[in-house]
């Protein structure tokens, strides 16, 4: 059985090569274009793993999510890798490590990010 990844963003072109690139690795990949249908999709059908975005119907959207996320029982073992742009975009002079409280992630991917470094990334926390 393949591995189910989830992808949380708003950008249609970057989940879709996201997904593409996963998918022919032998990844199962579903998408979810914001924070309220990854929620709903996460529960609905557990992934072993979650991309996500942070800044889509909100700027801070993602960090939401990724605290909601680790609320739930369902979920909350299930390992999250941020992948955003908002340092660059809020031109903030500090980046973001994973917080057990505040960000409950395994790790923060500045976007744009190359593939293999995506493709290590997600196997490294993805459950053998």
């Amino acid at each position: 059985m393949s591995k189910r990844v989830l992808i949380i963003d708003d950008d249609a072109d970057l989940r879709d090569s996201m997904a593409n690139l996963l998918d022919a690795k032998g990844y199962s990949v579903d998408t979810a274009a914001d924070g309220t249908e990854g929620l709903k999709k996460a529960k609905e059908n557990t992934p072993n793993l979650i991309l996500l975005d942070v800044m889509m119907t909100t700027k801070s959207e993602g960090f939401d999510v990724a605290r909601e996320l680790n609320s739930l029982d369902s979920v909350k073992e299930v390992p999250v890798i941020m992948v955003s742009g908002v340092r660059r975009e809020m031109n903030l002079p500090f980046g973001f490590e994973p917080d057990e409280k505040w960000l409950p992630i395994k790790e923060f991917l500045e976007k744009p990010v190359k593939p293999q470094a995506l493709l290590d990334a997600v196997e490294k926390y993805i459950a053998d």
